[in-house]
């Protein structure tokens, strides 16, 4: 049975860099797409962000891909996360032949916490002069995401994680977390350390080889990975996943970038190695290792956008991507 796949570009530079994946996907698995729309234009045009009839494609398909949004992306990407439960975000940070990278040794993933934190969107304005945000951590959502962590590093090698917090300022909502997810852990035999966020910000700059795997809440794991980006090579490197029980959110970390949107140089790669995830969810393991194994060594030897001190455009770098596929 052909698995469907929702896909919204969303703005910018997401009509380039998702139909370049669209064309990278095509070549190695036969999957049904079913195109909808989301994001500023929509909003201007309709006056909603989110037209109902995608969040009923998102729910209803078996993953999505998705590209980016601008002023409207709160309004998009976290319903739609919603509702397809999708508690975790994985965010991979790597570095690749080829790429300039300002800590070659970097490859690690972070784990977030995808439904709370700061991120619930419980704001108040109590006056003209004063506001407030509230911070939401549960058990159970703590606990879900330690049950996955565990479950990533037995299935990928990796010896434990360490989880980032910041328990000595938000003595209650962090330490919820950090016990919630030290009690997974323990019972599950696999082994922990716990840093706080802001100096975890400081060792990741000098020393991102000690780290494997980042367990953390929401807002800190948004933070972490920009600044992992920027060890790697830029933002235009990584892809990321929101995963939930039975449905996934496959997108590029990066924004609409209005400032190239339409030049079509657009580096795709990150939306490509979304792809790739979106790939392994289905099941298609062998399919994934070959677009991610076609996108390093293109990395490798060429062509590269322009954001990497290359020529190419967006087309040019999927073209050549495809070229380097496996023939089936």
């Amino acid at each position: 049975m052909t698995e469907t796949v929702a896909v919204i570009p969303g703005d910018g530079i997401g009509h380039e860099v998702v139909p370049a994946t669209l064309r990278v996907l095509d070549a190695v698995v036969d999957l049904e797409f079913v195109h909808v729309e989301a994001g500023d234009a929509v909003a201007e045009r309709t006056g909603e962000p989110l037209p109902e009839e995608t969040v009923e494609a998102v729910v209803d398909a078996d993953a999505t891909l998705f590209g980016a949004t601008g002023e409207t992306s709160a309004d998009v990407i976290l319903p739609l996360r919603d509702a397809v439960d999708s508690f975790v975000n994985v965010r991979p940070a790597r570095t690749y032949p080829g790429v300039d990278a300002l800590r070659p040794e970097t490859d690690l993933v972070i784990l977030r916490e995808n439904t709370e934190g700061v991120y619930a969107g419980i704001e108040n304005r109590l006056s003209e002069g004063v506001s407030t945000l509230t911070r939401l951590v549960t058990r159970s959502a703590s606990r879900r995401l330690g049950e996955f962590a565990c479950d990533y590093v037995d299935a990928n090698g990796h010896d434990g994680f360490t989880v980032a917090h910041k328990n000595n300022v938000m003595r209650v909502t962090d330490g919820l977390f950090v016990d919630s997810v030290a009690d997974v852990a323990a019972a599950h035999g696999v082994d922990i350390d716990t840093q706080y966020m802001d100096a975890m910000a400081t060792e990741l700059g000098l020393n991102p080889a000690e780290y494997d795997v980042i367990v953390c809440p929401n807002l800190a794991g948004d933070m972490l990975s920009d600044l992992a980006a920027g060890l790697v090579g830029g933002l235009g490197l990584l892809p990321s996943a929101n995963v939930g029980s039975e449905r996934g959110i496959f997108e590029p970390v990066h924004g609409c970038a209005p400032d190239i949107a339409g030049e079509g140089v657009a580096n795709p790669t990150a939306a490509i190695l979304s792809g790739a995830m979106l790939l392994e969810f289905l099941d298609h393991d062998g399919a994934a290792a070959d677009v991610r194994a076609a996108v390093e060594s293109t990395l490798a030897a060429g062509p590269r956008t322009p954001d990497l001190g290359g020529s190419a455009n967006t087309e040019a770098f999927a073209d050549a991507v495809i070229e380097r596929l496996p023939e089936t």
